[in-house]
């Protein structure tokens, strides 16, 4: 009762926009927004109020060449079963890239929520999910990067007009133990780490496509192919990344690699197929993005995603210097449908909607990776080879 008496008190505030002083911890003045009277409020927090994942094991050493990472995403955590997390598990592999929509914390059961301040929750979802002991044994399995979307932010499709972004930010680095390393440093979830010695390197670049990114233009023909919900932005001001992490993406793409792996928790490279959410959404910063990449001449890029509860893959020339592929994983257990008659002009080959993963096996000697599909127990049922040198 005396949290939710506080937080009413500093939303009054933020809204009423006092000229004087007043006494929030750590303000001395009337606070700009009602996102800055909270931040003062988020600061005060204790330890025990964020739910904590399992232990997990250290990611491989700077120095340690990679040859097999596992990809998934979209797990509800209230779902009774995921037989993609017990074959997981059981997988070899050097890392496992956990990469949005790993809770749903936005959704009691079938019925979606509006978070309060507390996000209550997500905190409750991302407790369940502790508590599962598919993801027990994938934790002690796998080292693991993660990257989030708009479900485990707490709201469903949200970017920056999300008023509780800053402490469901806070919730997903305590959750993954990132609170101390550089990513809790900086507003947002984006990090980098690189894999492997010279002519053996992989970097993993896990984006942040939720934090910074400008409202989507809603549809004219809501359902309608092609314009499901979404239209493309003509807004000049939209914006994916935000300047400090457009700034740092083109610093990590200046770094010697071999072989990159952009994870975007949402699609890349499609263009034509669908009206959901992806970068073809925000064409101008679509194009920056692969401006920057042909500008900084990154070599070995290969993008990965998720959201989309169906996999895919994509192979696309023209946007970058050389043929640019995409794997989409989805959904580890949110599955929709058997089938689907989606087809990209990148496309490679038919949609696989029910539960998978996706395998990314490397092969150093070829420079070659194979991009794989992978239905809920382990066997490929899609597949295709990037020529990476």
């Amino acid at each position: 009762m005396k949290r939710a008496i506080v937080l009413i008190g500093l939303m009054g505030l933020a809204a009423c926009q006092s000229s004087g002083p007043i006494s929030i911890p750590g303000i001395t003045r009337g606070p700009s927004s009602a996102e800055e009277a909270l931040e003062a409020y988020y600061k005060t927090l204790p330890d025990d109020f964020y739910p904590r994942a399992p232990a997990g094991l250290p990611l491989p050493p700077a120095d340690q060449p990679i040859t097999r990472v596992l990809v998934a995403s979209c797990m509800d955590e209230e779902n009774s079963a995921a037989p993609a997390m017990d074959v997981i598990a059981k997988e070899d592999a050097d890392l496992f890239l956990m990469i949005g929509d790993n809770v749903y914390g936005d959704r009691d059961g079938k019925n979606y929520v509006n978070n309060q301040a507390d996000l209550d929750e997500l905190r409750e979802s991302f407790g369940d999910l502790a508590a599962r002991a598919e993801f027990q044994a994938v934790r002690a399995a796998h080292p693991m990067m993660v990257a989030w979307d708009d479900h485990d932010m707490g709201a469903n499709d949200g970017g920056k007009d999300f008023p509780f972004r800053r402490l469901a930010e806070r919730i997903h680095e305590r959750f993954w133990g990132l609170e101390k390393q550089d990513v809790g440093a900086w507003p947002g979830t984006y990090y980098a780490r690189t894999f492997g010695p010279e002519g053996q390197r992989t970097q993993v670049i896990m984006l942040d496509t939720r934090f910074f990114r400008t409202a989507l233009t809603p549809t004219d023909e809501w359902g309608v192919k092609g314009k499901e919900r979404y239209i493309p932005s003509a807004d000049p001001r939209q914006d994916m990344l935000g300047t400090d992490q457009w700034t740092w993406l083109e610093n990590q793409l200046q770094q010697p690699a071999d072989l990159r792996l952009i994870l975007s928790s949402i699609q890349v490279l499609p263009t034509d197929a669908h009206g959901w959410e992806d970068w073809s959404r925000l064409p101008m910063e679509q194009e920056r993005l692969y401006r920057l990449i042909n500008e900084t001449e990154a070599n070995g890029v290969v993008f990965v995603s998720g959201d989309r509860h169906t996999a895919f893959l994509y192979r696309k020339e023209g946007v970058l210097s050389y043929p640019a592929y995409e794997l989409t994983a989805s959904s580890i257990n949110v599955a929709f449908s058997e089938t689907t008659e989606e087809m990209d002009s990148a496309q490679i080959g038919a949609g696989y909607p029910p539960e998978n993963f996706g395998a990314i096996d490397i092969d150093w000697a070829t420079g070659t990776a194979a991009l794989s599909i992978k239905a809920n127990d382990g066997a490929t049922v899609r597949e295709t080879s990037v020529k990476f040198k």
